[in-house]
């Protein structure tokens, strides 16, 4: 077994009570490949922004759960080099099982999500209670669900979203000893969280609850990539086909950083600003076959969106050293 602090990372413990405190939300975005992880370090180090490093049971399957590990050191060491010692935690997104979970652990997470919420909500307390049980004993911090989200992102799938019912917050987190909370307020997952013509309000009605419900509790946002608009054009202008693809809000997501929301999660904007960059290289000169020459950029952009969503809509920036 590997302990996360031999790899130099941290749990969300500390980093959520200092967002919660500061008004701000912590960064979680979610990687798959080496230029994802160098953009997203190099993007909340020049931003002095703590940073969740977040990684799917399919993408952990795609990078390789052993690389990963080494990945992590990496980003650790690669952060110091940058000139910014900045906090980095390194979490399970949507863990299904508590079998997944064991695995991260043993291999060197500082945090982890399991997701019961497809379950009846009776199992979805007793699946979370048994990894919450596990998890502390490592000082490992554990996020759960409550509420279902719409759409498919990765591994994530559901055709309707459930929102979270206030009344059943206090029982939860009683009763499963949870660090976080995911809730449903209106996000969902992937590229297509609104039909055109839709409302994209969030329910902040249901968050007001919550947060009465719980005061000072971490609560945690899903789904909550903004559909850059300006990607999603490129994308079209250079033979891609995203018809109505429309996400959250800054300024709703903004909102919600000021509240009890201390993380958000962001995977589907990351996606989107790396696709947009190859496309536009491969339009500019179909005849380029390097990857550097078409990943290099796309690394470039999504640096410039993680300095973006840090700066103007988290409000993570300066408060790696709070």
């Amino acid at each position: 077994m590997i302990h996360y602090t031999e790899l130099g990372l941290q749990n969300t413990k500390e980093l959520f009570r200092k967002a919660f405190d500061g008004k701000y939300a912590i960064p979680a975005y979610n990687f798959n490949n080496l230029e994802q992880l160098q953009a997203i370090i190099k993007g909340c180090v020049e931003t002095k922004s703590p940073v969740i490093l977040q990684v799917s049971k399919g993408a952990r399957a795609y990078a390789n759960g052993t690389l990963l590990r080494y990945l992590a050191q990496g980003a650790v060491a690669y952060a110091k080099e940058l000139g910014a010692e900045i906090p980095i935690v390194l979490h399970l997104d949507h863990g299904d099982s508590f079998e997944t979970v064991k695995s991260c652990i043993e291999s060197g997470f500082s945090s982890v999500m399991i997701d019961g919420s497809h379950y009846s909500y009776e199992e979805n307390i007793r699946v979370t209670k048994e990894v919450v049980d596990y998890a502390h004993q490592y000082g490992v911090t554990v996020e759960g669900e409550l509420g279902v989200l719409a759409g498919i992102e990765d591994e994530v799938s559901s055709e309707h979203s459930h929102y979270t019912q206030p009344e059943e917050v206090i029982d939860f987190v009683k009763r499963t000893g949870v660090d976080s909370l995911a809730i449903s307020i209106g996000t969902s997952h992937g590229a297509y969280k609104f039909k055109p013509g839709e409302s994209t309000e969030l329910r902040f009605d249901i968050l007001e609850e919550i947060e009465k419900k719980i005061p000072g509790f971490p609560i945690v946002l899903h789904g909550a990539s903004s559909v850059v608009q300006e990607y999603v054009d490129t994308i079209n202008e250079c033979g891609g086909k995203l018809e109505n693809a429309i996400g959250v809000s800054e300024d709703q997501l903004r909102r919600a950083a000021s509240s009890a929301v201390c993380k958000i999660n962001i995977d589907s904007d990351g996606r989107l600003a790396m696709t947009a960059a190859i496309r536009k290289v491969f339009a500019k000169n179909p005849e380029e076959f390097d990857p550097r020459k078409y990943l290099g950029p796309a690394r470039d952009e999504l640096v410039r969106l993680i300095k973006n969503k840090n700066e103007k809509v988290l409000g993570s920036a300066g408060h790696a050293f709070d």
